[in-house]
């Protein structure tokens, strides 16, 4: 990554990353590396597909309370699970455990992995933990400031040198953190959590490598998880406090429908990749905590004290200018390219 710019989320779980030369780049690839999209055009049903995509992403907030009376970690585990078993049936009808069977037999992949796992896993307890406890607006930020913290991430590990107005925007970003915490009494720990995890997720799976597809990357992570959260499932049920068939058969269809859940927008979006160009990708990221933010105050009937407008309206004009930073500097670098 030469010059960090916005990560295009895949919302509470998977995600991707804008290149550092300000691009975006397909999930499960390496974002910092890719050479600059020259499509022309956006495809319809490319577009389509995007919006599909963050559009059930932008829902979740609905649909983990009909989870309920299961917990947080009870969800999450249950998203785990079931998210292996869908990967296993997308594995079997595309014909490719032998692309998941090379990703296992590489040391550093699966390494790297476990940790995007561990990310991951993270950033669903909170997400799910967010929405359970009327968070959702505390959730919806935390996908704003996310390419904010990926832009920070690349001058503390990968040693960027940032462009002023990439400066300009951290201020704005840190800013509305402490503007939010005075106001409103508190640290959004769950913004913040969501957004750091989400970054490092994005991070890690850009040292993966480009060889590892959607469908075997979440299969793998899903895999090293499994053990632990099948583990405690066990153990929620022999004390009487799980809720897999206790609520019911639509109950029970819920949680199993976790996986797909999880998996299907995730194959929109890889789909939406292949034929968008990538400036068009890198917009539709902001559909989904747009989408949230609203659920959560008309729908959900959340407080958005002025603290938290003014908070937002911070993060906005930061990345209002990140956005036209990455355009014009993706620009530069086309017109630089045609003219040699």
């Amino acid at each position: 990554m030469r010059a960090p710019s916005p990560r295009v989320q895949d919302a509470d779980g998977a995600s991707i990353m804008r290149s550092a030369s300000n691009r975006f780049d397909p999930p499960r690839r390496a974002p910092y590396s890719r050479p600059v999209d020259a499509r022309p055009a956006a495809d319809p049903a490319g577009l389509g597909l995007g919006l599909g995509a963050y559009l059930l992403w932008g829902l979740l907030p609905l649909y983990f309370p009909l989870l309920q009376p299961a917990g947080p970690v009870e969800i999450v585990a249950h998203r785990i699970v079931w998210s292996l078993v869908f990967c296993a049936l997308l594995l079997t009808a595309a014909r490719q455990w032998p692309a998941l069977l090379a990703v296992l037999r590489s040391r550093r992949s699966v390494g790297l992995l476990t940790l995007a796992a561990a990310l991951v896993a993270v950033n669903w307890l909170v997400f799910v933990l967010g929405v359970l406890t009327d968070r959702v607006v505390d959730a919806s930020l935390g996908y704003y400031v996310n390419p904010l913290v990926t832009v920070a991430l690349a001058v503390l590990v990968l040693r960027e040198r940032l462009r002023p107005v990439q400066w300009v925007a951290l201020g704005f970003g840190a800013a509305s953190v402490v503007v939010i915490t005075v106001g409103y009494g508190e640290l959004p720990w769950i913004a913040l959590t969501l957004a750091v995890s989400f970054a490092l997720y994005g991070l890690i799976k850009n040292r993966v490598g480009r060889d590892v597809g959607a469908v075997p990357s979440l299969a793998t992570e899903t895999l090293v998880l499994t053990p632990l959260a099948l583990g405690y499932l066990l153990w929620l049920g022999s004390q009487g406090e799980g809720h897999f068939t206790s609520a019911g058969p639509w109950h029970t269809a819920a949680l199993v429908s976790a996986g797909v859940v999880t998996a299907v927008p995730l194959l929109l979006f890889g789909a939406a990749a292949r034929r968008l160009p990538l400036s068009v990708v890198g917009m539709l990221q902001y559909v989904t905590p747009t989408m949230q933010l609203l659920l959560a105050v008309v729908v959900l009937h959340e407080q958005m004290p002025a603290a938290r407008w003014w908070g937002f309206g911070l993060v906005w004009v930061a990345l209002v200018l990140l956005v036209v930073d990455g355009l014009r500097a993706g620009r530069a670098q086309r017109l630089a390219r045609a003219a040699r």
